[in-house]
C-alpha cells in the first residue's frame, strides 16, 4: 500500500515530511488538506476523525497512522533506513536531534499560522507587531543554531557531506524566515547551507510552490 501524506503545500512541518520521503526515495501520495482561513479543511468532521489534533502533517502507511512530523521522520528512518538521514554513532545522531528539536520546538510553535492567527485576532496585535515576533523567534533560534552547527568542510550540509536530518529541518524553517523577510546576514552558514540544498531535486521538488495545493495565480 503506498504511503499517504496528508500536507497542506505551506506548512513547513509538512515540508519537512516531503523532504525526507523525497530523500529516501520512498513512493508517496500527496493529500492536500488546506489550513486557508475560511477553508480550514483540517478542522471539519473527516479530518478530525483520522487526526484528532487536527494538524499536518499526518502520514498513513499501510496499517501505521501517525501525526507530528519528528515522530514520522523517526518512523521512516527506522522503517526504511536504506538511504539514513541519521549517522550511524549515537553522539552524532544525538546532535542532529538536538538541532532539530532546536527549530521544531524553539521556533516552529511560537511562530506558526495558528499562534500568528491569534496574536492578530483574539489579542489584536497590528501586523507590525506580530511581524516583530516571528522575526525576534526567528533570531533567538537561527543564533544557536549556527553556532552550533557542524558544518561540512564545503559547507553544503548542516553535519557530514550528505543530507541528515537536519537539513530537513532547516530549509523549511529558512523558507519561512525569507517569506516573512528576516534578516539573515548574521546567519551565513546556515543561508549556504539552505541554498545548496535547494539545488537538489529531493528539496526543490517539496517546496511549497511545487505542491499540488499551491495556489497557480500567486503573484
Amino acid at each position: 500500500m503506498a504511503i499517504s501524506l496528508y500536507s497542506y503545500w505551506r506548512s513547513s512541518a509538512a515540508y519537512r515530511v516531503r523532504i525526507a520521503l523525497n530523500l529516501k526515495g520512498l513512493g508517496h501520495e500527496i493529500v492536500p488538506v488546506s489550513l486557508a482561513p475560511g477553508v480550514a479543511e483540517h478542522r471539519g468532521d473527516a479530518y478530525r476523525a483520522r487526526n484528532p489534533q487536527m494538524l499536518v502533517p499526518f502520514l498513513e502507511d499501510g496499517d501505521v497512522a501517525i501525526g507530528q512530523s519528528m515522530a514520522i521522520l523517526e518512523y521512516l528512518e527506522e522503517t526504511y533506513p536504506d538511504v539514513p538521514l541519521l549517522p550511524a554513532a549515537a553522539g552524532a545522531r544525538a546532535r542532529i536531534r538536538s538541532f532539530c528539536l532546536s527549530i521544531a520546538c524553539d521556533i516552529h510553535p511560537l511562530n506558526n499560522l495558528r499562534v500568528m492567527q491569534y496574536l492578530q485576532a483574539e489579542l489584536g496585535h497590528r501586523d507590525a507587531d506580530v511581524r516583530a515576533w516571528y522575526v525576534h523567534w526567528i533570531h533567538e533560534g537561527f543564533r544557536p543554531a549556527e553556532t552550533f552547527a557542524n558544518y561540512a568542510p564545503d559547507g553544503e550540509f548542516v553535519y557530514g557531506d550528505r543530507p541528515t536530518l537536519a537539513d530537513v529541518f532547516l530549509v523549511p524553517q529558512m523558507y519561512n524566515a525569507r517569506r516573512f523577510d528576516v534578516p539573515l546576514d548574521a546567519f551565513p552558514g546556515l543561508v549556504a547551507v539552505a541554498d545548496h540544498c535547494n539545488e537538489l531535486p529531493a528539496f526543490a521538488e517539496a517546496a511549497p510552490e511545487n505542491q499540488p495545493d499551491a495556489p497557480r495565480d500567486r503573484a
